[in-house]
């Protein structure tokens, strides 16, 4: 999947999205802090294929992408709002395909601008962006190709603290970006990075009003992190395991800090903090939690009493929590598993 699968809604409660077979699955807290319920089928009946995508809005509510089959080879891209986690969310809704017919062409990315309008990106056939997005009053407007070549599979879509959308990609050449200069306008090319970036490996994360922070891996493992305008990536750390590092900005010991997480190669998540935007005070990785299988994924949120929140879903559906403790740096309780 793309996006942030752990999310708090705008009443506190903490839910979580996974794929099952040809569904999307969601389960939220009872109660903030509580137990869980049971696992449910977003978007009714309809099957959907693997890769969707979420993103959240500043009214918390939840924005979920997917790919759905239509005829025998063909697919067309569906959306569902979930207004709270404990509620059902709406059934999917179709939005098209981006060349108006053909098969699922690559994994799609949301955002929500400070609006609530939902932003979708998805690369097409010919290996460019193309976006729709929500109308102020309902609908979609029409799909509009923002170009771009030889784009590799994964987008990151994200919306900076300005509540401008963001889109970012890759292809054999480095990092391709598109940004809206202003609310409801489509985004606008910007300036690649050239730069060595291993496939499957970037995320983003707003760090302030004036930027976002891209994090990516080089070939070597080498993890890096890069602002648009800001100068040269900047090499962080290496890598503990494959794939895109969890992001999270939270307050630790008064200070604003941004957190790292990932499933390092012996199985365990590893976490790794330092002052937002100050990559040159230097960190580590520490290990937290039991081994977990090939896979596994790893998210990070904040709960309704403000303590960070680290989640593991395994492959299989199996959802794990460690809460963070009342104790100075980021302490972490005893991983849940039988939520």
């Amino acid at each position: 999947m793309n996006g942030d699968w752990l999310i708090r809604g705008r009443d506190g409660r903490l839910g979580v999205y996974w794929l099952s077979d040809d569904a999307v699955l969601c389960r939220a807290e009872r109660v903030p802090g509580g137990t869980w319920d049971a696992p449910r089928r977003v978007g009714g009946e309809q099957s959907v294929h693997a890769g969707f995508a979420v993103g959240q809005g500043a009214d918390g509510y939840a924005h979920l992408v997917a790919w759905r089959p239509t005829v025998p080879g063909e697919s067309g891209l569906v959306h569902s709002t979930h207004f709270r986690p404990l509620l059902a969310p709406l059934d999917w809704i179709p939005i098209g395909h981006p060349q108006k017919n053909g098969d699922r062409t690559g994994t799609p990315a949301v955002a929500v601008d400070a609006e609530g309008r939902a932003y979708l990106f998805v690369r097409n056939r010919s290996k460019g962006v193309h976006t729709i997005n929500q109308k102020e009053r309902g609908g979609w407007n029409a799909w509009h190709n923002l170009r771009g070549s030889r784009v590799h599979e994964e987008l990151v879509a994200v919306t900076g603290e300005s509540g401008l959308v963001e889109v970012y990609g890759t292809n054999p050449d480095g990092i391709l970006s598109w940004h809206q200069q202003e609310p409801g306008a489509r985004p606008v090319a910007a300036d690649p990075l050239p730069v060595r970036i291993e496939p499957g490996t970037l995320s983003a994360l707003p760090t302030s009003k004036e930027h976002t922070t891209l994090f990516f891996a080089d070939p070597e493992g080498m993890l890096y992190a890069w602002r648009p305008g800001g100068g040269d990536p900047v090499a962080l750390i290496a890598a503990v395991g494959p794939g895109p590092v969890a992001t999270f900005r939270c307050v630790l010991d008064g200070h604003d800090c941004t957190l790292l997480a990932q499933r390092s190669a012996s199985g365990r998540v590893a976490f790794a903090a330092y002052p937002t935007e100050q990559e040159s005070a230097g960190l580590w990785w520490t290990e937290s939690g039991p081994q977990l299988p090939s896979g596994t994924r790893v998210a990070l949120a904040e709960d309704a009493e403000g303590r960070v929140v680290a989640a593991s879903m395994t492959p299989d559906g199996v959802l794990r929590l460690a809460r963070q403790k009342d104790e100075p740096g980021l302490a972490l309780a005893a991983w849940q598993e039988d939520l």
